[in-house]
């Protein structure tokens, strides 16, 4: 059932929120993201062909295990986030944004009429009739459900636009697909990415907008926390698991 949603309440209170990108479908895994200390997990539609029964089984895992359930679709599509969003996503993130009328779509889709065009459905959305249609709608209407990503020079550009649109929740960056976009390669350590990242801090700051950092390294942890950026992603579990079982299997090798 629809609850007010707990990322954006406890930034409200000024306590930090950690997210991690779910990249090995399974809701055995799900569960344990949660029972590991993560406030969200974005459940990744963009580069997985997940199935409606897994992705459905991966929320129930979520909720179950008191985590907040992101997902990240490939596109905007109006059906899609509404689909979504009565299963039971919490926020819909939207990769490679390049323009606030993209943006704007999202919101129109996740939001009721009279401020969206989002059709409205019973379901588990409303724990089966708990919640009153009106009190639903109401709330749903006061959420913020849509968190773009910038990947490109043409996100950044477009940023100024995208942050003054009422029902933008959060912002996410896109280090590695910046570097691409920019032609410096898989680089998203390189000092112009780095320039671009602070400059859409400082952008999400002055529009009073969370900013979403992915730290990948000590001294981007401490210089986000020192600018007082309290939303943090913690990458992706495909690549947190792959190298903690490197790790574990080079361990039993060198230390017999």
């Amino acid at each position: 059932m629809l609850r007010p949603s707990p990322i954006f309440t406890r930034l409200d209170r000024g306590e930090e929120v950690y997210g991690l990108l779910n990249s090995v479908p399974s809701p055995l895994l799900c569960e344990m993201i949660g029972y590991a200390g993560y406030h969200f997990v974005i459940l990744d539609l963009e580069h997985l062909l997940r199935g409606g029964d897994e992705l459905m089984h991966c929320l129930r895992a979520c909720e179950s295990a008191g985590v907040s359930p992101w997902v990240r679709v490939p596109e905007v599509d109006e059906k899609l986030i509404g689909r979504l969003l009565d299963a039971g996503a919490e926020a819909i993130v939207l990769p490679r944004v390049e323009s606030a009328t993209e943006v704007a779509r999202a919101i129109a889709a996740a939001q009721f009429p009279p401020l969206g065009r989002r059709g409205i459905t019973g379901g588990r959305s409303t724990g089966f009739g708990t919640l009153a249609l009106g009190q639903y709608i109401e709330l749903a209407n006061r959420q913020a459900f849509i968190v773009p990503m910038i990947e490109s020079a043409a996100g950044i550009k477009a940023l100024p636009e995208i942050l003054a649109l009422p029902g933008v929740g959060m912002l996410l960056e896109g280090a590695l697909d910046l570097a691409l976009d920019l032609q410096l390669g898989p680089d998203p350590l390189h000092p112009d990415v780095w320039q671009a990242l602070q400059a859409m801090a400082a952008a999400c700051n002055a529009a009073r907008i969370p900013f979403c950092a992915n730290p990948r390294t000590l001294e981007q942890q401490q210089y986000w926390r020192a600018q007082g950026v309290r939303s943090f992603l913690a990458g992706e579990d495909r690549g947190l698991l792959h190298n903690a079982l490197k790790a574990r299997l080079h361990d039993l090798k060198t230390h017999p």
